[in-house]
């Protein structure tokens, strides 16, 4: 290697200490940027390293724009944020610049968070229900079998939409894409878990629940869940949502003949129930096998193999989160939860 001569690295140590980038001295000098960061790190080791590749483009006025525009809804991501920024001060900024200069500013990118569709009547109700349980212990939540249904896809996953998000933030319309039950899906399946026990049957819904169809679910696989952990029906506190069929007349009698103790559930609220979570970690191990299901069938089959080997330690964690789900729900007064 060609050693430098003591005057070529004065020039270049002068141009560093006047604060000018490696590109611009290796231009001055011809000296390759290699050789300058061995230079400034032998005689300026103290001195902070230059960052590589163009220099800042956004100024202090530009990142605090930017920012307003991400914070307050009118841009959603750091696209429309450059093309804003590019027609109103002129110049020529790449989206890379922007989102670095956004992540700069205590921002980052992340999924937007689904949250049930909550108006103030909504909100007051599971501001209510919170209060009304907020003294529950785990021993109490371990008397309640939770239930639920869900829609698992064939092929992939229903795509994302992303933003930009400080650490620590409050969920908000920003951050948040509101979602209705049951949005799409090639298998719909109703199952149940208890804390101890792990998890019940799980059942395949061909076509349309109805009252009929759920009251035969609650008659075969609640009850033969209950009968499998040598639980009675009279002990258990049951939890389901407000969906109509759960409502519905048939539903109700069978609820009343069974004398089976029903939860009262505040509508749209997927995010405190646990088993939401379980769903969630079910999918996941679905989508660990490398090859997609050949049909409904293999679905079905890979879904009730995955569901039965859940471990009961899962199911007992989801449920023992729940009093900090009544508390995140008080402190967001009935709104959406982390959860």
């Amino acid at each position: 290697m060609h050693k430098l001569s003591k005057d070529t690295i004065s020039r270049v140590l002068y141009r560093f200490d006047n604060a000018l980038s490696y590109s611009q001295i290796r231009q001055l000098t011809g000296v390759s940027v290699g050789s300058i960061t061995r230079i400034a790190s032998e005689h300026r080791p103290m001195v902070p390293k230059s960052k590589s590749g163009h220099s800042w483009k956004l100024n202090e006025n530009d990142l605090r724009h930017a920012t307003c525009l991400i914070t307050s809804s009118k841009c959603d991501d750091a696209v429309a944020v450059t093309k804003v920024l590019q027609n109103t001060t002129n110049i020529s900024v790449s989206v890379q610049t922007v989102r670095n200069g956004l992540q700069d500013e205590g921002l980052n990118a992340r999924v937007v968070q689904e949250v049930p569709l909550l108006t103030k009547r909504y909100m007051c109700d599971r501001y209510d229900w919170a209060i009304a349980h907020q003294d529950y212990s785990i021993d109490d939540w371990k008397h309640v079998v939770w239930s639920d249904e869900t829609k698992i896809n064939h092929f992939g996953f229903d795509g994302c939409r992303w933003c930009w998000k400080r650490k620590g933030e409050k969920p908000s319309a920003r951050t948040t894409q509101p979602t209705v039950k049951h949005s799409g899906g090639r298998i719909m399946a109703w199952g149940c878990m208890k804390h101890g026990e792990g998890v019940g049957f799980i059942v395949r819904i061909d076509g349309n629940m109805n009252g009929e169809l759920y009251r035969s679910i609650l008659e075969d696989d609640l009850l033969g869940s209950l009968d499998h952990w040598e639980v009675d029906k009279g002990a258990v506190i049951f939890q389901q949502d407000n969906d109509p069929k759960h409502k519905s007349k048939k539903a109700t009698e069978w609820f009343k003949t069974n004398n089976m103790c029903v939860m009262n559930w505040p509508a749209q609220s997927p995010d405190m129930n646990p088993i939401k979570h379980l769903w969630c970690h079910l999918k996941k191990r679905l989508r660990w096998y490398e090859t997609p299901p050949a049909g409904i069938e293999a679905l079905w089959v890979r879904t009730a193999k995955e569901w039965n080997d859940i471990p009961v330690e899962v199911v007992n964690n989801l449920i023992e989160s729940m009093p900090q789900q009544v508390a995140a729900v008080i402190e967001a007064k009935g709104g959406p939860t982390e959860y």
